[in-house]
Formats: C-alpha cells, sequence, structure tokens
C-alpha cells in the first residue's frame, strides 16, 4: 500500500471510529474502566442524589446522620492494547478479516481513552513479540497507532499469547487496563493470563469468522493454515466432516471461555460478520454494573 493510500484509510478510520468514541463509547469507557476518583478526598454530609455506595457508614455511625465519601478527581490511567498480528488475523469470509475487525476496535478503544486523558500503547505479537509501542497521548500518536495497525508486517506467522503476555508483565510496571486481542489459536497461557490479569486489568477480545466454527457445504476443498502456511484437502460435502468440526469448534470456545472466568478476566468475542458496536457496549455495561 503506497503512502497515500494508506493515509486516505487511516483517516477514513480515524472519521468513523473517532465518531463512534465520541457518540456511544466516551462516556461508557469512563464508567466502565476509570469509575469513582482515585484518591479519597474528604466526608461531607449526604445530600439528595448522592449515590448509596459513597456512604460511609463508619462516619454515618458515629454521628447518627448520613455521611458520604468524596473522592478527587480521576488520575490519567494508561491503556495497552495487545495486539494478535500472526497470519490468522488475514482469514475472513464475511463483511471484513479480522485484522480490519482489529484496527477498529482498536482506533474506537484509542480514541475513548485519550478523551479521558489517558495514555495508549501497543504490543503487536505473533508466536514472538513483534513491536512495543510506549504508551502516550494525542492525536497524533493514535493516528499512528491505526497506520501501524493497517500496514504493519510480522516477521513471524504463528501465535504465542503466553510470550505476548510474559512480555506485557515485565515491560508495564504500573496497573493499567489492557486489551488483548486475539483469535486465541495459542498453546496454552493459563499460567501467564493469570499473573498478568493480577498486576493489571486485562479484557480478552476473542475475533472469530463464522467459517472457523463451521464449514459450509462447498464439496471437496483445499483449507490453508494461514499460520503454517500448510493445505488440506477436506471433504466439506460429508455431514459429518463437518458435525466433528463444529464440535471441535464449540469444544475449543468453551475451553476458552472457562479460562477466561477462572482467571477472572472479562472477555467478549467480537465476529467479521457482525457489527462490534453491541460486543463492545454489552461488555462496558457488565462491567460498570459491577462497580
Amino acid at each position: 500500500m503506497d503512502t497515500k493510500d494508506l493515509l486516505k484509510k487511516v483517516r477514513k478510520i480515524e472519521i468513523k471510529t473517532r465518531g463512534l468514541s465520541n457518540q456511544i463509547f466516551s462516556g461508557e469507557y469512563q464508567s466502565a474502566f476509570k469509575g469513582r476518583g482515585m484518591a479519597f478526598s474528604e466526608v461531607r454530609e449526604y445530600q439528595m442524589g448522592d449515590e448509596i455506595r459513597t456512604i460511609d457508614w463508619n462516619v454515618t455511625a458515629r454521628f447518627n446522620h448520613p455521611y458520604v465519601k468524596v473522592f478527587d478527581e480521576e488520575r490519567e490511567m494508561t491503556v495497552m492494547l495487545l495486539v494478535d498480528v500472526s497470519g490468522s488475523k488475514n482469514f475472513g469470509t464475511q463483511t471484513q478479516q479480522k485484522q480490519e475487525l482489529a484496527t477498529e476496535v482498536c482506533a474506537v478503544l484509542a480514541f475513548s481513552a485519550i478523551q479521558n486523558n489517558d495514555k495508549v500503547g501497543v504490543l503487536f505479537f505473533s508466536d514472538k513479540v513483534e513491536k512495543f509501542i510506549p504508551p502516550k497521548k494525542g492525536r497524533s500518536h493514535i493516528l499512528m497507532i491505526i497506520r501501524e495497525l493497517i500496514d504493519f508486517k510480522p516477521q513471524n506467522r504463528g501465535t504465542n499469547v503466553a510470550e505476548a503476555l510474559r512480555y506485557f508483565t515485565s515491560a508495564i510496571n504500573k496497573r493499567c487496563t489492557s486489551f488483548l486481542i486475539s483469535d486465541f489459536m495459542s498453546n496454552s497461557f493459563e499460567n501467564e493470563l493469570k499473573i498478568a490479569n493480577r498486576k493489571h486489568d486485562l479484557i480478552a477480545l476473542r475475533l472469530y469468522d463464522l467459517h472457523e466454527e463451521e464449514f459450509p457445504n462447498l464439496g471437496l476443498i483445499p483449507v490453508r493454515d494461514e499460520e503454517t502456511g500448510e493445505y488440506e484437502w477436506v471433504n466439506t460435502g460429508d455431514k459429518r466432516v463437518r458435525q466433528a468440526y463444529k464440535v471441535a469448534a464449540l469444544e475449543r470456545n468453551g475451553k476458552l471461555e472457562d479460562l477466561f472466568k477462572r482467571s477472572g478476566v472479562d472477555f467478549t468475542k467480537i465476529g467479521t460478520h457482525q457489527s462490534y458496536i453491541k460486543p463492545l457496549m454489552t461488555l462496558f455495561k457488565k462491567r460498570e454494573a459491577r462497580r
């Protein structure tokens, strides 16, 4: 892609995702990831309309009258995007490839973050850490990230989520909010996931394509593994083959969801056939309700 085309694509994504971020996600992001102020400041008497959960019950009991805690303004936060750039990012049989979906999701999250005065950094990974962009603020920084998401050429094609999490845990010392964006077709990473989530607030976004989970009936077809480059002939006309493929995908996805639940990691899935707005909003609202 030449520079002119690249810049045009960056601008198009900026217009779309910045608009969505302004209209839809910014307030939800604030509620879901930043919550109330970070530092306790003082107590004052309860006033009509104050949140019940801000009541200081010790002071209330002492004075026999309700008092609430007052918090200082929210400190800035760091948001890290851990993005899978392995070979399977090029897969997509519906309205877009997983790479295009990942780019827009990252852009929306990044614009929501900078509107809330947060820093944003990115870690690209395959079966190794391909590139680390340290967290910074500002529109020009976000546009550079979007440019990289569109045009980045990884050296390797495999996927190693554990390696990405290990690097992330050691590279970012201060607690941050992090989005792990992948199809998670990787060897085991449970231990690294738990360690990373203890240190940081980790959210998993699983990107998938419908035909990774269910074969259509297309007869005998060559299927290429994007990560190894190997071809295998599959008889999709055979109902038993299609059923076995579906069962294996359901089992794999079930194990993955169990892993996230066991590790205390919030997660959602986003398909290449759908808009990412609803899954993200549902995730944000679920987190907001827990606060």
